[in-house]
């Protein structure tokens, strides 16, 4: 999908060298078994991959657009399995193929709504009936600094307000907790906390996970 992929040349450049910074929840997986096959969406350079395999889960999966994030994922932890995303958000494997898939700060890259909402729909069809969607992303920020990107960004694009473009030429969004909660709502609703978090630039800005369940 274009709108998805739009981007990758920032992440194959300036991207690539990133530090990415959200915080995985255990507790949230503590029903979740050992063997659970685990896919982590926009997974970068695998550090919530490595996280999950230092708690034990023994089948954790990455894919990512960028074939730069994905061979420094490898060189940083070759024991764990990667794949570039050819044609996001589709995924190459049958329905109903994982337990769990982790979502961080994949959103937030992806401003376009028709474009969430395919990548929502294609998470849902590989999870099993049952299984957990696990969400990290970026809310409306309160500050000046930010405001005053949402507007200039609106009126030069027509932008959703939120959407926004870094100083270092990536296109990214904050979202109204509603249009969040919104997005998911043909998953159950299990959990939902507000965290702090570095964004990719350095910056302290305010997040939300959500944990959803697949009916």
């Amino acid at each position: 999908m274009k709108d998805l992929g739009s981007q990758i040349a920032y992440w194959d450049g300036v991207g690539a060298t990133k530090t990415f910074t959200h915080p995985v929840n255990p507790s949230w997986l503590a029903g979740v078994g050992a063997s659970a096959r685990i896919l982590d969406y926009g997974c970068g350079y695998g550090r919530v991959m490595a996280e999950l395999s230092d708690h034990g889960f023994s089948d954790v999966s990455g894919v990512d657009l960028s074939p730069t994030l994905i061979e420094r994922g490898r060189r940083l932890s070759p024991d764990l399995r990667f794949a570039v995303l050819e044609s996001p958000p589709d995924l190459m494997c049958a329905s109903a193929g994982f337990d769990v898939v982790l979502l961080f700060a994949v959103l937030t890259c992806v401003p376009e709504e028709d474009a969430q909402r395919a990548l929502i729909a294609e998470l849902s069809r590989v999870l099993v009936p049952g299984g957990l969607l696990y969400v990290s992303d970026l809310v409306l920020q309160d500050d000046e600094r930010n405001h005053s990107r949402y507007a200039a960004h609106a009126q030069q694009f027509g932008t959703p307000h939120g959407v926004f473009a870094t100083d270092d030429g990536a296109v990214c969004r904050h979202h109204d907790i509603t249009e969040l909660r919104a997005l998911l709502s043909d998953f159950d609703m299990v959990d939902e906390q507000r965290i702090d978090v570095a964004t990719m630039n350095g910056h302290r800005s305010q997040a939300v996970q959500l944990l959803v369940r697949k009916g």
